[in-house]
Parts: structure tokens; C-alpha cells; sequence
């Protein structure tokens, strides 16, 4: 089990609630019992992540609550014009909604 000791000195003697965010590279680093109720910033190779640590992450990595990669999506014309399509049903009930309110208020 990998625990950075530089981690754990960081967190030594202080309160989960009074600490701001503690910076960290170390996504290998194996989340124990001591770390409970501290926040964690976690490099994704861009930015660092806030990950609070809660008691079913104990055991866990560091590195498996803060993603590398960002998923955009699926699909390609297909899924476009899907899109499209709710986006025009939206704008279509938006319309009789507003012009249904419009006659209301007129009456």
C-alpha cells in the first residue's frame, strides 16, 4: 500500500475543517483512514481537481477521483440531427407556452 509520507505530514495534527485545499501530484497515493474529511487538490496533467475524501474512498487512489480525460461525446451526423431535432421541440413548446400565456393575460 502506497501512502506518501509527504502527504501524511501535511495532514499530521490538523483539522479536516480548517485546512484549505492540499496540493498534490501524488495520484498513486492510496487514500487511508487519516485522511478522512480533508479536501485534496489532485493534478489531471492541466488543473488540479478538489476531491473531498469520504469514508467509502478509503483503499482507493488518489488519481481514480480526478479524470485526465474529457469526454465530449458520441455519435456523429446521426446524433447531430437527433440533436437538432429535441432542440426544435424545445423551441416549439417554449413558443406555445409564451403565446398561451400572452392570450391569458389578454382575457
Amino acid at each position: 500500500m502506497f501512502v506518501d509520507e509527504g502527504l501524511l505530514k501535511k495532514i499530521a495534527g490538523k483539522s479536516p475543517l480548517n485546512t484549505p485545499t492540499i496540493k498534490t501530484w501524488k495520484r498513486a497515493c492510496q487514500i487511508s483512514p487519516e485522511m478522512l474529511g480533508f479536501t485534496f487538490g489532485v493534478y489531471n496533467g492541466k488543473t488540479h481537481i478538489d476531491v473531498l475524501v469520504t469514508e467509502d474512498m478509503v483503499g482507493h487512489r488518489l488519481g481514480e477521483f480526478s479524470p485526465t480525460k474529457k469526454f465530449i461525446k458520441h455519435g456523429g451526423k446521426m446524433q447531430k440531427e437527433l440533436e437538432q431535432k429535441k432542440k426544435e421541440t424545445e423551441i416549439a413548446q417554449a413558443k406555445t407556452a409564451t403565446t398561451a400565456a400572452t392570450d391569458a393575460k389578454k382575457k
